[in-house]
């Protein structure tokens, strides 16, 4: 169908501006909170951080206060009727690029695959693009990253064989392309692989009961106070990085997928309000690919250290997810909530 074919904007070549070197003596307060990074795993920028004083403050998501007003959605924080939860796995590689569809999800994570390159997940329940893609093939951590969500629907097309009884005894609502082709096309303007996509109005009827969005640990509120200035960041896998600059004219950060601007297929960078650069366990698993990489299993279920990224501004946080079927909390030094800014929000895992 004609309606079905997917533009491609030229995307430029303009690479990041390098972080900025920030006073010493604050970059050695944020290296001593945030601990030993791996060289090039994340750029810290400028920074200076002020006292803490969300103490002394009274905001929305403190103890005691509702998640998210019942007419607002808990994945962004803005007005939104509850839907269904729809997880989408896109291809990330080079030739997958412009995508399509990804400004409208209310989450977007960016994992580490087999030999270090990235590959997304995108969650809807606020609304739905007529079309998502390219659409590639699930994992084993997916499983556990999606569990926080109850019983989701997940797009996805091809699988390892071994893992194929996994997702079968699993809770997602699995609709994969192999076995429910019909809400599945190919744009014959790209080279397949990267060619598939999909359309999430015609994939929720095989999934029925999704689960709808509900609290997942996320809180949204004003600016806190405290953080430090910060312009840009950026986590490095072998072979793909996903990085960020603060845009104030746009009010939001710019996403760059190797230090190109992350391009939608309606032309617009791709961008978040908040941004969560979370570190995480990410070790091999019992699977690998056809050229024998092995696939890292991330691991979500646990805490850690995370840089929150909102209004030009970095806060350094706890997370915290006790057991898969809870949600991920994230908490500032003073243990009060971290208030994400509404909007979209990209989470990051970057290795320990």
């Amino acid at each position: 169908m004609a309606s079905d074919t997917v533009q491609s904007p030229t995307v430029s070549s303009r690479r990041n501006r390098p972080a900025r070197r920030g006073r010493r003596s604050a970059a050695l307060l944020v290296g001593t909170l945030l601990g030993p990074l791996l060289v090039g795993s994340l750029s810290l920028g400028a920074v200076a951080a002020p006292a803490d004083r969300e103490a002394r403050e009274a905001a929305p998501g403190a103890p005691g206060a509702p998640a998210v007003p019942p007419t607002a959605s808990p994945y962004t924080g803005l007005a939104a009727t509850p839907g269904p939860v729809l997880a989408i796995k896109v291809d990330n590689s080079v030739r997958a690029r412009p995508h399509t569809g990804l400004a409208e999800a209310d989450l977007v994570y960016v994992e580490k695959v087999e030999a270090g390159m990235s590959r997304l997940m995108a969650v809807y329940a606020s609304r739905r693009p007529p079309v998502v893609g390219p659409v590639r093939s699930a994992r084993e951590s997916d499983l556990e990253l999606l569990k926080q969500f109850g019983r989701p629907a997940l797009a996805y097309s091809g699988v390892q064989k071994k893992l194929q009884p996994h997702i079968d005894r699993d809770t997602v609502f699995a609709v994969p392309q192999e076995r429910h082709r019909g809400p599945y096309f190919r744009d014959q303007s790209r080279r397949a692989p990267h060619n598939l996509y999909v359309r999430p109005d015609d994939v929720l009827p095989y999934a029925p009961h999704a689960s709808h969005s509900a609290d997942i640990g996320l809180r949204f509120g004003p600016v806190p106070p405290g953080g430090f200035p910060r312009r840009e960041a950026a986590v490095q896998y072998r072979a793909a990085r996903t990085s960020f600059t603060w845009s104030p004219r746009e009010g939001r950060w710019l996403a760059f997928f190797d230090d190109r601007p992350a391009m939608g297929t309606d032309g617009r960078q791709l961008g978040a309000s908040t941004v969560v650069i979370q570190y995480v366990t990410m070790r091999p698993s019992d699977f690998s690919d056809s050229a024998g990489h092995v696939t890292p299993f991330i691991e979500t279920v646990g805490s850690g250290r995370a840089l929150v990224l909102r209004d030009g501004r970095g806060y350094v946080t706890r997370w915290d997810r006790p057991r898969p079927g809870a949600g991920t909390t994230f908490t500032r030094l003073g243990g009060r909530p971290m208030l994400f800014a509404r909007g979209q929000v990209w989470i990051v895992y970057a290795d320990r």
